[in-house]
This record gives C-alpha cells, sequence and structure tokens, in this order.
C-alpha cells in the first residue's frame, strides 16, 4: 500500500509542476494603452497629474514586446518616432531600445498603466486602455 501510495504522490508533484518561464502573461496588460497624463515633480513634492492631449500609444504584446509610436526613451507627449523595447511581467520593468539600455518601471493603478522614468523628482506618464 505504501509502494501505491508513494507512486500516486510523485505522479501527483509530476502533474502538478508546470513550466511558468513566460514572465509575460499579464492579460490586463496586454493591450494598446494611450498617454492622456504626465506628473513632473517640482522638487517639493508638489507635483500631481496634469491632463496631455496625445496620440502616444504603448502596446504590449504576449511575446514580451512593447512597441510605441512615440520615444519610449523620453517623457514627451509627441507620437512622431517609432519605438520599441521589451517588458519583464514578474518585476514590472521596460528595457527600451535607446541609444543605451533604459529602464522604466511599470504597473497598473485603478485600471491605468504608469510609467515611472528615472528621474530625481517623480516623473510619471499616465496611459489608458484603449477600447
Amino acid at each position: 500500500m505504501k509502494t501505491i501510495f508513494s507512486l500516486f504522490a510523485v505522479l501527483l508533484v509530476i502533474v502538478a509542476c508546470s513550466d511558468d518561464d513566460n514572465n509575460n502573461t499579464n492579460p490586463e496588460l496586454v493591450n494598446t494603452w494611450r498617454l492622456t497624463q504626465i506628473l513632473a515633480d517640482p522638487g517639493d513634492g508638489s507635483g500631481t497629474f496634469t491632463a496631455v492631449e496625445s496620440d502616444k500609444t504603448l502596446k504590449f504584446a504576449a511575446n514580451g514586446t512593447v512597441t510605441s509610436n512615440g520615444n519610449l526613451c523620453f517623457m514627451d507627449v509627441a507620437a512622431t518616432t517609432a519605438s520599441s523595447g521589451t517588458y519583464n511581467d514578474a518585476n514590472g520593468t521596460i528595457t527600451a531600445q535607446c541609444e543605451a539600455s533604459y529602464t522604466l518601471k511599470y504597473a497598473i493603478e485603478n485600471g491605468n498603466l504608469i510609467i515611472t522614468y528615472p528621474c530625481f523628482e517623480p516623473c510619471k506618464a499616465k496611459f489608458v486602455l484603449v477600447e
């Protein structure tokens, strides 16, 4: 009886294990997002998100790539220079293809995609899901 139980336990462990190498399976993130607001803190902590007019979008694909019709390397509203990079959903980062490797942080907060740029003071961009 112990042998049957042991074999069953081993079989259960083998079946229960799966390949979890894909860190980019967040179904909420894998979409197209449009820039609507930016936050550039003046240095005293008083910065707030401000609405912007922009056609800049980010498109996250399930294969770990992100593309934009704007520059991923700069926090601007222009949608004139296409750019791309990769993202890692496990640690919430985007590696943009710039002149040098450039890492951004991202999070989904209250249904909005928030991109945090590496600045001395907080500088962020807020994107909404494109319907």
